[in-house]
């Protein structure tokens, strides 16, 4: 692991503990025990955020790359920066946090599912592949998962020293998530040669897909009467992705780096939209809070 991987690591790891501070082992265990919204965030992420993808890759004539590349972000579940904004925008971060450890145990049989069905479908090729277990799953057991539950523990053990940590988390917190972005960005050695009519190119489609996420997982929500905190949680882990994940799958496992340059430019502004989203969103509905 890279410098660049080490710091990203420990700066989510942070991230992580001042969300979990936030939490209690009730409210996760409420998830379990009434599992309405988990139930349709899943099915949500792992069948109609994909099938979205390959709708835009079949009624557009674009690229190859762009329509594989759209498959195999859609298909990447959330990650930190999805519960991050959760969190900060007052949503159900506990349905966050749950999704983020159950995703990353099914993708680990999802993802290489899907991605060789676009793969199949748009280029003509197949290509089998497993997601390496520790990139998955381990790192983030380690760096999130834990992270999470050494939060909540606090929160148990010593509410007073939890609500004195909450009381300064969020601007530290913000402070924080802008170093990830910055050290991601230094790190993205891999897709750094996207040139100017690439993002032209792939930009229209990449904010297609992130409107249409957006909307999706606010229209499921509602359908389902889940209420306003786990609309904004849903919308946002529809649209906010694991482009890091993305990277691997495109560089590493496919070595072919031009899918994850979709990654690369929805990576640009997707943390804005949800950011602006929400905002917004919060302000209509602030007669339901």
């Amino acid at each position: 692991m890279e410098l660049v991987d080490v710091l990203v690591s420990v700066v989510l790891a942070l991230i992580m503990f001042g969300i979990g501070v936030s939490l209690t082992f009730h409210e996760i265990e409420l998830l379990f025990t009434h599992p309405k919204a988990l139930i349709v965030s899943l099915f949500s992420q792992m069948i109609i955020l994909p099938v979205i993808a390959f709708s835009i890759g079949f009624i557009f004539d674009i690229p190859n790359y762009i329509k594989v590349g759209l498959v195999i972000l859609a298909a990447s579940p959330g990650g930190t920066t999805s519960g991050f904004i959760t969190y900060l925008f007052k949503g159900n971060t506990a349905l966050a946090i749950v999704l983020i450890a159950v995703n990353s145990i099914l993708a680990l049989f999802t993802i290489p599912f899907i991605v060789n069905i676009s793969l199949h479908q748009f280029e003509g090729v197949d290509r089998q592949f497993l997601l390496p277990f520790w990139n998955t799953f381990g790192e983030i057991f380690i760096f999130t998962i834990i992270p999470i539950i050494i939060g909540v523990l606090v929160r148990q053990f010593n509410t007073k020293l939890a609500e004195n940590i909450s009381k300064y988390v969020k601007p530290v917190l913000i402070v924080l998530l802008g170093l990830v972005f910055v050290l991601k960005f230094v790190g993205l050695d891999g897709v750094s040669g996207i040139k100017n009519t690439e993002i032209i190119e792939i930009l229209p489609y990449a904010l297609l897909i992130n409107i249409l996420l957006l909307f999706t997982g606010l229209f499921i929500a509602k359908f389902f009467k889940l209420g306003l905190k786990n609309e904004i949680t849903i919308s946002i882990e529809s649209a906010v992705h694991n482009t890091t994940l993305a990277f691997l799958i495109s560089g590493m496992l496919l070595h072919n780096e031009n899918y994850g340059k979709v990654a690369l430019v929805y990576a640009m502004f997707s943390f804005w939209t949800a950011i602006i989203f929400c905002y917004l969103y919060k302000r209509m509905n602030k007669s339901s809070e």
